[in-house]
């Protein structure tokens, strides 16, 4: 079953492409910008976070990345500074 849509998805794009005069370098456009993307920027900007370590390092660097809240704001309102904040409150629903 999906080996028959995969097939008759590619049989549309050759088609579609081999009826049009810039099928061709399109095309390759397409291939030339997924390499681009998934080899050569990965390669140089995008290195793996945590190669070289192992699975027990792994494991405790995302657990301390998920537990450490140094990075979110919070805000501590009481309820009078909230409903200041919040602007004129209407007594009717």
């Amino acid at each position: 079953m999906m080996a028959g849509l995969a097939k008759k998805v590619w049989l549309f794009y050759r088609d579609g492409f081999r009826n049009q005069t810039w099928g061709r370098p399109l095309i390759w456009l397409v291939i030339l910008k997924f390499f681009i993307l998934f080899a050569i920027l990965r390669v140089f900007f995008f290195r793996p976070a945590m190669a070289g370590q192992t699975d027990a390092e792994k494991s405790e660097t995302v657990g301390n990345n998920l537990t450490n809240h140094t990075h979110t704001t919070t805000y501590n309102l009481s309820q009078e500074e909230w409903i200041q904040s919040s602007g004129p409150v209407s007594s009717s629903p």
